[in-house]
């Protein structure tokens, strides 16, 4: 499996629940996606991070590159104050850390 970690800094005032709504109800529906949470920073309420879990990242691939999805993020962009930064990670055993 496999965790995505997508950050979004917003502009002042931008209601970005509207667009992770969108994102998680589509992504639902794709094969390999597991699930998701939202988050926003203690801190700096601007700040916005996506987590969701996928069974491969070939899976999430996938979606990253589907029309749908970046037709989301592209209807988000006024709403945002820079890039969205998004990264990956596997999901490995702890075990494996002292292996």
């Amino acid at each position: 499996m496999i965790k995505v970690i997508a950050g979004y800094k917003l502009k002042e005032g931008a209601n970005f629940a509207p667009v992770l709504r969108k994102l998680r109800s589509q992504a639902m529906q794709f094969p390999g996606f597991i699930g998701a949470e939202n988050m926003v920073s203690d801190k700096d309420y601007h700040t916005v991070v996506l987590v969701s879990t996928w069974y491969k990242i070939e899976d999430w691939q996938q979606w990253q590159n589907l029309k749908i999805r970046q037709g989301i993020i592209n209807q988000a962009a006024p709403l945002l104050a820079e890039e969205p930064e998004v990264k990956t990670y596997s999901i490995v055993p702890t075990i494996r850390w002292f292996g």
